[in-house]
């Protein structure tokens, strides 16, 4: 791939010292001697938990002394459940108490984050805004990963869909989606393929969507997973030739689908030559060429004329991307089609024999002669 690469997406880096690593021995009798129990916390939970000490001892303390603890300090934490859970240090605090909370405390956790504000101007759920924050996208993921029932991920999946499209494309919004692929069943992830194959093109030409829509495609039922391939491969040439969507189509060349692939070659008939001297569809083209199975002979035949008999083939032969497109082509190509490629390009090597990229097409011809 001579056009960078994009990668799975990227990893969550905290801005901040971690409020969730143990304290140690030393910490522990500090914090006990400034705080006392939570009884005397109560009253202050909300503060405590955006203080790095304060939270660090309550959430020992949802640790040590489990429901006791966290009945104590629910109804303050709920209360501004949204701020705590954007908060540096109350996201930390938040997260433990949903691993340590009740079925119904969470359900309740669930409500308070999901309702709409009225001075929103999105009109977007709370919990989306938690989402897209750099400390709310952990404490929304950890939300994700303890829904225990129907009734919690119905509300989770009502409340992110609205802003389904937004998260995917979203630095930190991107991994709430990614953990519900990962987490969630198929019928239960159907909201995130729904506006996978609406908004299609506008996922797959994002610096981050390209990479949601691939864990898409890796985590569906084939139900789910064949209208989004064709929706993908019937966008292949707008899509080729973006910085972003051409990895999303070389994605789905490479998970061996021979409908797919025909859909992706048919869809860029007409537009090879010009293709072929793009950085990004470049790349495009070469899959097509060097993943084409014995079933797709034909279409791959046509990619081959369609370019060996472009009036662009002279630039082609020079051209720092298409010239390895050329390449591919002498390498894919036996019998009487080859023969007559290598008849096409013999014109023209006078006139590539000093330029770096004609050489090694002329080296690839006489390797071939012998």
């Amino acid at each position: 791939d001579r056009g960078g690469g994009i990668g799975g997406s990227q990893s969550l880096s905290g801005s901040v010292a971690r409020s969730d690593s143990p304290p140690s021995e030393a910490e522990i009798a500090e914090m006990d001697s400034r705080f006392g129990s939570v009884e005397n916390c109560v009253g202050q939970i909300s503060v405590l938990a955006r203080d790095q000490h304060g939270c660090r001892f309550l959430q020992r303390k949802f640790d040590e002394e489990g429901a006791a603890a966290v009945d104590l300090c629910f109804n303050e934490i709920i209360a501004e459940a949204v701020e705590l859970m954007m908060d540096p240090f109350g996201n930390y605090l938040v997260q433990k108490l949903i691993e340590c909370c009740s079925d119904e405390q969470r359900s309740g956790v669930l409500r308070a984050v999901s309702v709409v504000k009225d001075d929103n101007p999105d009109g977007l759920p709370e919990l989306v805004t938690i989402a897209l924050n750099t400390h709310g996208t952990r404490a929304v993921q950890k939300l994700i990963e303890m829904l225990n029932s129907p009734e919690e991920i119905s509300l989770a999946t009502n409340a992110l869909r609205p802003g389904v499209v937004t998260l995917i494309k979203d630095l930190n919004g991107n991994h709430v989606i990614q953990r519900c692929l990962q987490r969630l069943s198929s019928e239960d992830n159907h909201f995130i393929y729904d506006a996978a194959k609406v908004h299609c093109v506008e996922i797959a030409t994002h610096r981050h969507g390209c990479c949601v829509l691939q864990r898409c495609i890796d985590h569906a039922v084939d139900e789910q997973r064949r209208p989004l391939v064709h929706e993908i491969a019937s966008q292949a040439l707008v899509l080729s030739q973006d910085p972003f969507g051409n990895y999303v189509v070389q994605y789905i060349l490479d998970l061996g689908l021979s409908w797919a692939n025909a859909e992706v070659m048919t869809q860029l008939i007409g537009n090879y030559a010009e293709l072929s001297m793009q950085k990004f569809s470049s790349n495009v083209v070469e899959k097509c060429l060097k993943l084409a199975d014995a079933s797709l002979e034909k279409n791959r035949n046509i990619v081959v004329r369609e370019i060996m008999q472009s009036p662009l083939l002279d630039r082609l032969l020079m051209d720092p991307y298409g010239n390895y497109v050329v390449q591919s082509t002498l390498t894919v190509t036996k019998g009487v089609l080859h023969t007559e490629l290598v008849e096409r390009i013999r014109p023209h090597l006078p006139l590539i024999k000093n330029s770096p990229f004609g050489k090694r097409i002329l080296r690839l011809l006489l390797e071939n002669k012998k």
